[in-house]
């Protein structure tokens, strides 16, 4: 039986069978054989996958088999291993939901998941929720429209930029992601009320959302589509992603790299070095280059 993994809480995982089938969704274990071989992540089966199970002798689904992923994001496992762990594969569309204040998002967690995405070649949207409590300032708007990235604005308590939300999910299989408290349950509620993801309160002395979803889980648009709800996470650390391969996921220090008269130059120290020129310039916006400095010094302790 082919099916979509719709939720995954550890020892057990939620499929839905494909389109072909009359079933309903079935609880599912993992075949010994894939435990091992997803050693070096936190699952070797995520939301988003598409999977092949059967039946044992005992009667329960079996996942026997994952079919290849189009695309997956990824990042450091929060414990203290080298485990990386991926939070969803297959996503048409990652939005990351970011808020200037109650609490506020750092550019730099931005810009990690930006360079992920790109690294794993999803396609990436900011989305500013609780402008009703602070709008983002035209210079927040030229740093990622610069970069190249399209920037959405909304509100659940007024209503603002809900209805183009729900256009831009629609009939897609789309990932929000942020950290604690920016309101992705809310939004995800005010896009469709049918899926009743569940909503919590920020907390007034850390000014930290309190996680209110504790596993991935894929809902189902009204509409058509699917939308994979996440953990808030705090830290975003990167793997897999080499130092000297760092800039090519950042779109606009990948363009102007091209100009640089070394070919393997970092653009940190370099002498005639176009992306420096560019930020100097203001071509690039100063937050992206100060975001891709500290990512090439160090990743180990910060985001573990």
């Amino acid at each position: 039986m082919r099916a979509l993994v719709i939720k995954s809480t550890g020892s057990w995982y939620t499929v839905l069978p494909d389109a072909d089938s009359e079933k309903e969704s079935v609880q599912a274990r993992l075949r010994g054989s894939l435990r091992l071989s997803g050693a070096n992540s936190t699952a070797p089966v995520v939301v988003g996958d598409m999977v092949e199970c059967v039946q044992n002798t005992e009667g329960e689904w079996v996942i026997d088999s994952v079919e290849e992923r189009k695309n997956y994001l990824v990042r450091k496992s929060t414990n203290l291993s080298r485990q990386k762990h991926i939070i969803a594969s297959n996503i048409d569309t990652l939005y990351i939901v970011v808020t200037l204040a109650s609490p506020q998002t750092s550019l730099e967690f931005i810009d990690r998941v930006l360079a992920a995405a790109e690294a794993y070649s999803i396609e990436a949207k900011i989305v500013v929720n609780k402008i009703d409590i602070a709008e983002p300032n035209d210079y927040f708007r030229e740093i990622y429209r610069k970069a190249g990235y399209q920037i959405m604005e909304c509100s659940t308590v007024t209503g603002d930029g809900i209805a183009e939300l729900r256009e831009e999910v629609a009939r897609k299989c789309v990932l929000f992601s942020g950290n604690s408290g920016v309101g992705k349950s809310s939004i995800i509620n005010a896009i469709d009320s049918t899926i009743g993801a569940r909503t919590g309160e920020i907390s007034s002395y850390h000014q930290k959302g309190k996680h209110t979803t504790t596993f991935s889980e894929i809902f189902s648009f009204g509409s058509g589509g699917f939308l994979i709800d996440t953990p808030g996470i705090k830290g975003f650390g990167l793997v897999d992603i080499a130092k000297e391969e760092l800039y090519h996921y950042f779109r606009e220090i990948m363009k102007h790299s091209t100009h640089c008269s070394f070919h393997n130059c970092t653009h940190t120290h370099e002498p005639n070095c176009a992306v420096r020129d560019a930020v100097e310039s203001e071509i690039i916006a100063t937050e992206r280059y100060d975001s891709y400095c500290k990512m090439m010094i160090t990743d180990d302790e910060k985001y573990r």
